[in-house]
């Protein structure tokens, strides 16, 4: 299969191209692929580093506050519109793939205005801008989250569920003395990506006086934007502290409570591997969509939250203190959590590019 893959700006949409990626891989080998990207995001460095050939065009989101830079953009756009066409023809794919960020716009209607079949992919409970927009132009659109599909064309949409959760399967589980933790005591995990959350992090060092003398361990994933201002910091015996983690799967499937904002993909991760979770959704997103992906699981009594308004030291403590000795209430969770899994969404993904391109 020839497969022009395009999605940017953040590992939310990354990590599931490249998921996509692997599956297609796996089942037929001498596939050919061609990232299109942006020139200055993640993917520039992340793509190439994985042997995926890869192209970029200068793309970026329309500025509300300072309307003349959005000439600027707009000159890009259409640019971005002719390069892509010039792309996609040279390659020829059987098919092309979006799966998020404002690049995918020229370059899934620009193939879909060449003829070719399209397929998009929205890992969030209420779709971005441009994968509303594109609906129109795609073939076929795999959601995350049943309830995405009211804001697409029914006809069109699969539940596929976030092939990163499939991948988090598939991880090698790491054992807690890698991590130079006890193998006897519960294991609690912080961790906000890999910037990190400046306002989950305050929260946790009010917090540290309090996790002394309890009777788990904490993992405190800080992010590398703050782990030089806290790692000098004295921190209780039973809180181990770290900047980021290559592949946190491996430590989630250690984990027996997970603090966390309510990103698509890590959701998908908590979702495939079962594990509790308290999730603290960011309000600084487009459309409040943490909050809204964060309701899925809540709705479903699948995880608890607590809202960054009411965050505090003392309502960390206790949600955390209310849920991680009732045995009861964590099978619950995991009970919940195995009756949202999609385990093969890869899979899913696949057999619905093979279908179209038949």
């Amino acid at each position: 299969m020839r497969v022009v893959v395009s999605a940017g700006g953040t590992g939310g949409h990354i990590y599931p191209a490249l998921a996509i990626i692997d599956k297609i891989k796996e089942k037929e080998p001498n596939s050919e692929f061609l990232y299109i990207g942006t020139h200055n995001r993640m993917e520039k460095d992340i793509v190439p580093e994985r042997g995926i050939p890869f192209k970029s065009i200068e793309m970026y989101g329309f500025n509300k506050k300072n309307l003349f830079k959005n000439f600027k953009t707009l000159k890009c756009v259409f640019k971005g519109f002719s390069d892509c066409k010039k792309m996609i023809k040279e390659f020829n794919p059987d098919i092309v793939i979006g799966v998020g960020g404002y690049v995918t716009v020229p370059v899934i209607v620009s193939a879909k205005k060449l003829g070719y079949k399209t397929f998009i992919h929205e890992q969030n409970s209420i779709p971005g801008k441009a994968n509303k927009y594109l609906a129109k132009y795609t073939d076929k659109i795999g959601v995350s989250f049943a309830s995405s599909m009211e804001y697409l064309p029914k006809e069109k949409v699969t539940l596929t569920g976030n092939p990163c959760g499939e991948m988090a399967l598939k991880a090698k589980a790491v054992t807690k003395t890698e991590l130079g933790l006890s193998s006897n005591k519960k294991l609690i995990l912080v961790a906000c990506g890999s910037l990190g959350s400046a306002s989950v992090n305050k929260v946790m060092l009010d917090s540290m006086d309090k996790f002394k003398n309890k009777n788990y361990e904490v993992l405190y994933v800080t992010g590398k934007s703050i782990y030089e201002q806290v790692k000098d910091k004295d921190f209780p015996n039973n809180v181990k502290v770290i900047p980021f983690y290559e592949g946190l799967s491996r430590v989630i499937k250690r984990t027996d409570l997970m603090i966390t904002r309510a990103g698509a993909s890590t959701l998908s991760e908590i979702i495939s591997l079962e594990v509790p979770s308290i999730l603290i959704p960011s309000p600084y997103v487009a459309n409040n969509h943490q909050y809204i992906n964060a309701l899925d699981l809540i709705d479903n009594d699948a995880a608890l939250m607590i809202e960054e308004k009411n965050l505090s030291s003392d309502t960390l403590i206790k949600t955390i203190d209310s849920v991680i000795d009732d045995s009861v209430k964590l099978r619950v969770i995991k009970n919940n959590l195995k009756k949202l899994k999609v385990d093969d969404s890869a899979s899913i993904i696949y057999d619905e590019l093979k279908e179209l391109v038949k």
